[in-house]
């Protein structure tokens, strides 16, 4: 591996893709542990039925900001990560929920010096955040009555079931 010092302007991944010292690849591709943080405050801000406008709102942000914070094209810092728990109404450790093992991996700190695999695409990262997934999560906890809500879910599971033509519980 080539000697790295600490003026040099780009990294070497463990993958050989040279990355920024901000953790961009020189095509500009966000940090994934800042696309995951981003997908999270999309994911809950959906689930609360916020318009990224009134999230910007709340935070003092133009929702153009907000767009950025949930593409990972812009990085959250401690305060606005702490804001936005209070906001959301979630805590802190919420936003770093679910992260793949992988994408733990491609930090750009362990790429500099590194210890980091090869990157992958995490194939289940998209489906929570899918505009679908969110408004029948948000319509399914809108039903009051809890035994309806396990007869939707029971309904959702034997559709599911019959699509994959398993027959098996």
């Amino acid at each position: 591996m080539a000697r790295l010092t600490k003026s040099s302007a780009t990294r070497h991944g463990a993958s050989g893709e040279r990355r920024t010292t901000r953790g961009r690849t020189e095509l500009g591709d966000p940090n994934p542990i800042d696309v995951h943080v981003g997908r999270r405050v999309r994911l809950r801000r959906t689930l609360l039925g916020l318009s990224q406008e009134k999230l910007g709102e709340a935070l003092g942000l133009t929702f153009q900001q907000v767009q950025k914070y949930e593409r990972g094209a812009n990085r959250v810092g401690a305060s606005r990560l702490f804001d936005l728990s209070r906001v959301l109404d979630v805590p802190v450790s919420f936003f770093f929920d679910d992260m793949s093992d992988d994408v733990s991996r491609r930090s750009p700190r362990l790429m500099v010096a590194g210890l980091a695999e090869d990157p992958a695409d995490d194939p289940g990262a998209d489906q929570m955040t899918k505009r679908e997934t969110l408004e029948l999560v948000r319509a399914y906890y809108r039903i009051t009555d809890p035994r309806v809500r396990r007869r939707v879910l029971d309904l959702a599971k034997a559709l599911a079931k019959a699509g994959d033509g398993d027959e098996s519980d």
